[in-house]
């Protein structure tokens, strides 16, 4: 009977030891993960390097401290939209859209997108005009609206000449 007490007391002692090994796993993992987040997202890591990816561009030093035109490809320039003024419908809260972008393209297609620069307003202020203030109220709409304008753009300009649309001001008033 002191060999049935002996294993008795034994088993208890193993159960607990099981579940705080359990548990200090679950706390190290939850910590690893939190701290890998806080890395990627401050820039202190880069997740294409880690995942061999490798940037377009060289850091000298690497880390937070790089500067954001070593990210951007070799050639890039930008065009600059003049300002869009676009009145809303009486039922709209705010009255008038202002809209003002700059467009990302090759620096050998810059002049070929300045010299279509009235057909690219007059696409994008038919766009503006037609969208509702709703719309442009809703906080993920600004991807959506870059998204259908570029795909504006590029049909004025030509596949391959924009790159890229970038919001410089959006202001409903």
């Amino acid at each position: 009977m002191s060999e049935a007490a002996a294993s008795a007391a034994a088993e208890p002692a193993e159960k607990p030891k099981g579940k705080r090994g359990l548990i200090l796993g679950l706390v190290a993992a939850l910590l690893l993960g939190g701290g890998g987040f806080y890395a990627t997202r401050q820039g202190l890591v880069d997740p294409g390097k880690l995942l061999g990816g490798g940037s377009s561009g060289s850091h000298g030093g690497g880390g937070h401290g790089a500067s954001t035109a070593a990210v951007l490809p070799e050639g890039v320039a930008f065009v600059a939209m003049q300002p869009i003024l676009v009145s809303l419908g009486p039922e709209a809260s705010a009255r008038h859209l202002r809209f003002t972008a700059q467009l990302e393209v090759d620096p050998a297609h810059a002049a070929e997108v300045e010299g279509v620069m009235p057909r690219i307003v007059d696409a994008l202020n038919g766009y503006l005009r037609a969208i509702e203030a709703r719309d442009i109220e809703d906080p993920a709409a600004l991807t959506r609206l870059r998204a259908q304008m570029l795909r504006r753009v590029q049909v004025v300009t030509g596949e391959g000449q924009v790159r890229d649309l970038l919001v410089t001001e959006l202001v409903l008033n």
